[in-house]
């Protein structure tokens, strides 16, 4: 990795290192709700013969709590404080910067989710592991898959965060783009239950329309092997399409907010 994007990676990293109870706190609470939604789930699962649109016991509490573990690493609902510097005018010294604001904020997004792994994803996962019979892939192919599969989540998710902060330079306050964004991801990326379960037409709509599976419903799919190596490449492919379109969207955007930039209050 060039000079510096591992510089900007490693800043990232030891930024969120330093909330060291927050950390704790946020693993904490993944967990707490880990054991309602396997709960949850299981039960259901149980009323409908064992198994809820292909996943058996096991895979639905792989799918929680690879969730859980997702959650923080993603940062869904973590919006930059890009708005925060539109609003302030301090956009402007990022734009003066040899680095475009852009990749500055995408390199260090990288070290967050890169601490996240090894905190708020491990602490879910070894719970679930231990309190549940957890599905463990058998293919050892799934393995780097997943680990791909997790990179993209983190760039889609990124690059749909930093479209949001870019609607400062128009609405100055994002918080109800934000709020609809929440209420979206809560439901189309497969957080709150399997988009299988959805009725074909509404799944599809959201796998090819939206990027909102790629977040989380993908990667999980992929760990689960749900639809074998194939269907695991498939998405992958899926989420690469929708990572680097929307880093195009992302730079169209910016440029169109540049030309029209307003300091506010200086």
């Amino acid at each position: 990795m060039p000079r510096v994007p591992w510089a900007l990676t490693a800043a990232g990293f030891r930024r969120y290192a330093t909330y060291r109870q927050a950390t704790f706190a946020g693993a904490f609470t993944n967990v707490i709700f880990g054991f309602l939604r396997c709960y949850i789930l299981l039960a259901v699962a149980a009323e409908v013969g064992g198994a809820v649109a292909g996943y058996d016991g096991p895979k639905l509490v792989a799918f929680v709590w690879l969730g859980q573990g997702l959650l923080a690493v993603v940062s869904m609902w973590t919006m930059l404080d890009l708005a925060e510097r539109v609003r302030s005018g301090d956009v402007v010294a990022d734009l003066l910067r040899p680095i475009n604001p852009l990749w500055t904020y995408l390199w260090t997004e990288f070290g967050r989710a890169g601490y996240a792994m090894l905190t708020r994803f491990v602490a879910p996962l070894v719970v679930g592991i231990v309190a549940f019979t957890f599905y463990i892939p058998q293919n050892w192919v799934t393995y780097p898959l997943f680990a791909v599969s997790i990179g993209l989540a983190v760039l889609v998710g990124f690059a749909c965060r930093y479209l949001i902060g870019l609607t400062a330079f128009w609405l100055l306050d994002i918080r109800g783009v934000s709020m609809f964004w929440g209420f979206a991801t809560n439901i189309g990326s497969g957080l709150a239950f399997p988009l299988a379960i959805l009725p074909d037409w509404l799944a599809t709509a959201l796998w090819v329309g939206t990027p909102l599976p790629a977040l989380l419903q993908a990667p999980i799919d992929i760990a689960v092997e749900r639809g074998g190596v194939g269907h695991s490449l498939l998405l992958l492919a899926g989420q690469a399409a929708w990572g680097a379109g929307l880093l195009l969207v992302c730079r169209w955007v910016q440029a169109r907010a540049v030309r029209r930039l307003v300091v506010q209050g200086g």
